[in-house]
């Protein structure tokens, strides 16, 4: 494959944060669903002390996507290079490098760096990647350089995380139905309005949710969801309610040979602008804490309940 026919680019910003801090925020890759706003969920799947192989599912021009990818760690050069081993069409090669460049004690800049062509070639499919890489990379920037400045430390007490269990006396697969089935939540789960499902990749999910609060309102919500049959439901809100900035969790299951262990788990970001407008101008984060709270474990705690009755009644 001769330079011509690969693709190379750069997007760079300066970051008010050590240049420590910024590669161990881009080195530990577990986070990387709260730092990224296109990142749905990262596994491991080798992990060495230099290098590491890992899976990736994100979304690329609103499209769900997944792909593994081969690190290199850096950590004395501030550098971390990657390289997709398994990409999806219509990117045939992808790879690249973060390079974190100290500017003072305080302050850095890091540099994105991507080289990658098109399956076959094709202008069609360059062009849906020149675009997804800028548009993506342009995100993951902009989403560093905030959470560097602003969210860790100073604003820990807007990050919220809690989950709910039961005990099911049936098998994994039928509680695992039920959660994956939700193209069915409507006529089994009286808190859900309406639902779209689409599912073009087996395992990835994409999920648009009408959900009925208490006081008979409705929001919409969408989802990707990463489906680990018959273990776990991992997913990220792309379109989230009006109290929150960030919000992703997953569905666990835990067999103990007599029933299964059914958990679910949110991750929470509080949106400050919203609380006046939602809870008055007297509530405050710790109001916003509660409400959401509240509202996510009544609803995670009925889903949990009408799947035990499921699996329950399989037996």
């Amino acid at each position: 494959m001769s330079d011509r026919e690969i693709s190379r680019v750069e997007h760079t910003i300066e970051v008010d944060a050590p240049a420590s801090d910024i590669y161990r925020l881009l080195a530990e890759v577990e986070n990387w669903p709260r730092l990224f706003h296109p990142t749905i969920h990262v596994d491991h799947v080798e992990r060495g002390e230099h290098t590491e192989r890992i899976r990736i599912w994100a979304t690329a021009n609103g499209e769900a996507k997944s792909w593994t990818s081969c690190r290199q760690l850096h950590p004395e050069e501030l550098r971390i290079d990657f390289r997709q081993e398994v990409s999806a069409p219509p990117v045939a090669a992808m790879g690249g490098a973060w390079i974190i460049e100290p500017v003072s004690d305080r302050t850095c800049r890091v540099r994105l760096l991507h080289d990658y062509r098109a399956v076959d070639d094709e202008a069609e499919g360059l062009a849906w990647i020149d675009q997804a890489v800028d548009r993506n990379s342009r995100s993951e920037l902009a989403a560093l350089k905030v959470n560097a400045e602003l969210v860790v430390g100073a604003s820990e007490d807007l990050l919220l995380s809690f989950q709910d269990s039961v005990r099911i006396d049936g098998s994994a697969k039928d509680v695992y139905d039920f959660l994956d089935q939700a193209n069915r939540w409507t006529e089994r789960l009286p808190h859900v309005a309406k639902v779209e499902l689409t599912e073009d990749t087996p395992g990835l999910q994409l999920l648009t949710m009408e959900t009925r609060s208490k006081d008979g309102s409705t929001h919409t919500t969408t989802s990707v969801r990463v489906c680990f049959p018959h273990q776990r439901i991992v997913y990220k809100q792309t379109v989230v309610p009006a109290l929150m900035t960030l919000h992703t969790g997953y569905w666990l299951l835990e067999e103990d040979g007599e029933g299964v262990i059914a958990t679910s788990q949110h991750t929470v970001v509080i949106n400050t602008e919203n609380i006046p407008a939602i809870l008055g101008d007297k509530a405050g984060v710790a109001d916003a804490r509660q409400y959401v709270q509240g509202a996510l474990s009544a609803n995670s705690r009925a889903t949990l309940g009408y799947a035990k009755d499921y699996a329950e009644r399989r037996v």
